[in-house]
């Protein structure tokens, strides 16, 4: 069974397999999530790349963009072949080429729809099938659209549910303004748990710390980080102590960066660029002494020739 306490967003762009494992190393139990991944790359593109993953990433969920259920459900097994421990069904993302895709937050205006695919998915698959979806979309944001939405896809046995407690302007706003111009309504989710209580309900948005983190649980199942665990990786840093019960110490950020530089040689030998993982990176000494002189030099040094694992180290700019 999945512990859903604490979990890192499926970010495009930012979660792929090198953040992942970065982010690994600095907790041992919050959920992980891919990037999304749609269903025409995954049936007609290079599958093997997009569904690569290191094993230390589990738990790990995988997150489908589509809208098609025979082809979520083909997707879903596959998924289920390569290990993940769980599919999750983008219903929240806004951006134009998600629209005009048929999938994404538009399909919040389809819950029939999604409750089709999510049957679907269901049905070939041993593990969990989760929808991340808004709390509404353009003028569709009263609470009752949304239980209305949630009420259609439980109906087809999705008990897992990751609320943005954001709705989103389909036109108008660009995806990052959407992530930031809607306000946030925690009280939509936290009604949403206190209603149907026999639902696992996950919260996101605008959560920045331990403390909020801890606050969201008095209401809800889980909580899912965004931007502020790329940002400000280290923020992740104790979770496992705090809300897991791990009695291991946390490691320090040098002893993330030493494991790192293991996986970062291992990976140029297998033709990985450095440039691909170090991107991942900038945030671990936020708001620390030297950060900006190691940002700087993983920014200007990561393409050269020659360059290898030691530019990570940190001791040469604090």
């Amino acid at each position: 069974m999945i512990n859903r306490t604490v979990s890192v967003a499926p970010m495009m762009g930012w979660t792929d397999r090198h953040a992942r494992y970065f982010l690994r190393l600095i907790s041992q139990h919050a959920l992980l999530y891919t990037e999304m991944v749609t269903t025409g790359a995954i049936l007609r593109g290079q599958r093997d790349d997009l569904l690569r993953y290191h094993a230390e990433e589990h738990p790990l969920a995988i997150q489908l963009g589509g809208s098609e259920p025979r082809e979520l459900a083909e997707c879903s097994r596959i998924a289920e072949q390569h290990g993940f421990d769980e599919i999750n069904l983008n219903v929240g993302c806004p951006s134009d080429r998600v629209q005009s895709g048929m999938f994404g937050a538009c399909l919040m205006a389809k819950p029939e729809l999604v409750a089709q695919c999510v049957e679907a998915m269901r049905q070939d698959v041993s593990i969990p099938v989760t929808v991340k979806c808004r709390i509404g979309i353009d003028d569709m944001d009263s609470y009752a659209a949304f239980e209305q939405f949630v009420d259609a896809v439980a109906g087809a046995g999705c008990d897992v549910f990751i609320v943005h407690a954001r709705k989103a302007w389909l036109q108008g706003l660009s995806p990052k303004q959407n992530r930031d111009i809607p306000p946030l309504q925690y009280d939509y989710v936290y009604r949403l748990k206190q209603q149907r209580p026999e639902l696992t309900v996950v919260i996101n948005g605008g959560v920045k710390s331990h403390d909020d983190i801890a606050e969201h649980l008095q209401q809800v199942d889980g909580v899912m980080l965004g931007r502020e665990a790329y940002h400000n990786p280290f923020v992740l840093s104790g979770i496992d102590q705090q809300f897991y019960g791990s009695d291991a110490p946390p490691r320090s950020r040098e002893q993330v960066l030493g494991l790192l530089m293991d996986y970062i040689e291992q990976e140029m030998q297998a033709g990985a660029r450095l440039h691909d993982i170090t991107r991942h990176i900038h945030g671990l000494y936020h708001g620390q002494p030297g950060a900006r002189a190691w940002r700087r030099k993983l920014s200007t040094e990561a393409h050269k020739p020659g360059a290898d694992s030691r530019l990570i180290q940190f001791r040469d700019c604090a």
